[in-house]
């Protein structure tokens, strides 16, 4: 990270080449691409809209979502502070989640079960940290959506009751292309023994591998996948490619997160066809020239 930091003088196209061919073990075609994840890359290179910033900010995103009229999909927002001193704990409920809004998957992510025994310092330790070393305009992987955004704390509602899966909830992550979902993504036992299905729009699964192991056992279609679908629609509906990251406990579909770049576009999926399966789904002919 200290390299690529001291590297921010090279230009994005050179840059994402020279990551490209370590992460992947192949040329990235700029020219011709025909793969997802190669169009990852043009899309970190070329595609600027300032919407974006909005949507990778754990907290402005709620705006967003709003602004679409899906705001009931939103969960339930305790507070939001510049920094961990501010937060007052006693008036805070007995479950709940703390993250900052600048990302950085479960690096960002502090749970509390029960405030009881609760232990405020790992949360100034972990958190003041993560504060500390904002990024800025700093993205090692050039995913420009997450430059130049400020970061703040958030404090939310834990959320709990997928019986199903024993190892935290269920994450249902829906690829979208020109605001139409293609795949579904399925994340179970994330802070266990990460597991990951992908299924298509009608719940068949695709048997496809990719950075996790695929899960053991059948998952039934989830009774409102179609509402889930309408919302990613909606809520991707202004770019050319985003995920849509969704939760559905007992029936009840809770916005997570909106992302640009999944895996930064450094994924190797088994069949590798599947990596052009996605990519024929994605036009970068409008932001950019090849």
């Amino acid at each position: 990270m200290g390299i690529l930091r001291m590297l921010t003088f090279v230009p994005d196209e050179p840059m994402l080449k020279f990551q490209y061919r370590v992460q992947m073990g192949k040329k990235l075609d700029v020219k011709y691409p025909k793969t997802y994840t190669e169009k990852l890359q043009l899309y970190k290179m070329y595609y600027r809209n300032p919407v974006m910033h909005q949507c990778v900010d754990k907290y402005e995103v709620r705006q967003y979502v709003e602004s679409k009229g899906l705001g009931k999909y939103l969960n339930e927002l305790y507070g939001v502070y510049d920094s961990v001193s501010e937060i007052d704990w006693d008036k805070l409920p007995d479950k709940f989640i703390i993250k900052t809004t600048s990302g950085g998957g479960g690096n960002n992510i502090v749970i509390c079960c029960d405030k009881s025994t609760f232990d405020t310092s790992v949360v100034e330790e972990k958190l003041n940290l993560k504060m500390s070393n904002k990024s800025g305009s700093f993205s090692a992987g050039r995913e420009w959506a997450y430059t130049n955004n400020k970061t703040k704390i958030i404090v939310e509602k834990l959320l709990e009751g997928n019986e199903e899966f024993s190892q935290g909830l269920a994450d249902y992550k829906i690829l979208c292309f020109q605001g139409e979902p293609k795949v579904v993504i399925l994340d179970v036992d994330r802070y266990v023994n990460h597991l990951r299905n992908f299924y298509d729009t009608k719940w068949n699964n695709l048997n496809i591998l990719s950075d996790h192991e695929q899960i053991n056992r059948e998952i039934p279609k989830p009774d409102n996948l179609e509402e889930m679908l309408d919302v990613a629609r909606i809520l991707s509906s202004d770019f050319p490619h985003a995920r849509i990251d969704l939760y559905n406990i007992k029936g009840r579909i809770i916005f997570g997160e909106i992302t640009f770049y999944p895996w930064s576009g450094y994924v190797k999926f088994t069949p590798q066809s599947f990596d052009e399966q996605l990519g024929s789904y994605f036009d970068t002919t409008t932001f950019a020239n090849h």
